[in-house]
């Protein structure tokens, strides 16, 4: 007999077949629901930028010994409309010419829709003995009426975005931070929000 065959198919693979059917009905609903709610939230990163910077103290000798004092103010930025963030492990190091400063950390914290929050350092450090090389760096920074330190780090941040659930970020500054010899900054603003 030509023509038509009947396949006998068992009620197992049968079983399965509409179950593969369904769960991939899920995963294209699920991405749909999670699409809408993207687009109706319109999530924002939170950042933490710079927002002011002086040199309040520079202090060098002919011996080499330097000894500096920076206010610097950094900000945690949430512009979301709905939804508070969350932010921890906030670490920045300020540094100069590869010379490690200080360390500037901030317990876990949050900051509320369309909010932001200050944290104000007061940098002193303690003497410290330059090299060679340093001293260098210091007589022509000097010289040239211009300082300049790093100041980098990062922070992460979480926050709950409706039906898509909990986003997390991992948000890194690098910044430098340019002085005149007077403490007036040339620039110090910076952020870890993308360009």
């Amino acid at each position: 007999m030509h023509g038509l065959r009947i396949l006998d198919v068992q009620p197992t693979a049968l079983s399965e077949l509409l179950g593969a059917n369904d769960r991939a009905v899920a995963v294209i609903v699920t991405g749909i629901v999670v699409f809408v709610g993207y687009l109706a939230v319109r999530p924002k990163v939170p950042f933490i930028s710079v927002s002011y910077a002086h040199l309040d103290r520079f202090d060098y000798d002919q011996a080499g010994i330097l000894a500096v004092q920076l206010t610097i103010v950094v900000k945690a930025e949430n512009d979301n409309a709905k939804a508070h963030a969350y932010f921890y492990d906030a670490s920045f190091i300020l540094g100069f010419h590869g010379l490690e400063i200080a360390k500037l950390v901030a317990d876990p914290f949050d900051v509320s829709k369309n909010d932001s929050v200050q944290f104000d350092y007061l940098v002193q450090s303690t003497p410290i003995p330059l090299d060679e090389l340093e001293q260098n760096l210091v007589e022509l920074s000097l010289r040239q009426n211009l300082i300049a330190f790093d100041l980098k780090g990062k922070a992460r941040t979480r926050w709950r975005v409706g039906v898509i659930g909990s986003v997390k970020f991992s948000l890194n500054l690098n910044c430098e931070l340019k002085f005149f010899i007077n403490g007036s900054s040339t620039n110090s603003h910076c952020s870890s929000r993308s360009k």
